[in-house]
């Protein structure tokens, strides 16, 4: 549940969307911080930035592994919503666990005659 304001209740995780927002928010700062050690260090900035992109990724993997276990947590959970949301969709195109007012009407013929 979301508070009226879009922020997540109290005691919930947010949302997927923040989550992914705060993961490329990190990597990108990871990126940007790298690339500027590089500049300080006197390397132009085409290869500072080519070197920032390649040395991010590894090291996000360790620096942010709690940020990426939130994400997965997200990921997972956002899965299993929507698998739910397609079974009870496919279930309610298949007629089941709806009566149609035909059904409450008339009583089925087992198809004997008294």
């Amino acid at each position: 549940m979301t508070s009226p304001t879009g922020r997540p209740a109290a005691g919930q995780r947010p949302g997927l969307a923040a989550t992914v927002g705060l993961y490329v928010l990190a990597r990108l700062a990871l990126v940007a911080v790298v690339t500027v050690l590089m500049l300080l260090a006197g390397t132009p900035l085409l290869i500072a930035l080519l070197i920032g992109l390649i040395v991010a990724l590894p090291l996000s993997m360790v620096v942010f592994r709690g940020l990426r276990g939130r994400l997965d947590a997200a990921l997972s959970e956002s899965r299993n919503r929507r698998s739910q949301e397609r079974a009870a969709l496919r279930a309610r195109l298949r007629g089941e666990g709806v009566q149609n007012s035909d059904d409450l009407s008339e009583p089925k013929s087992d198809g004997r005659e008294s």
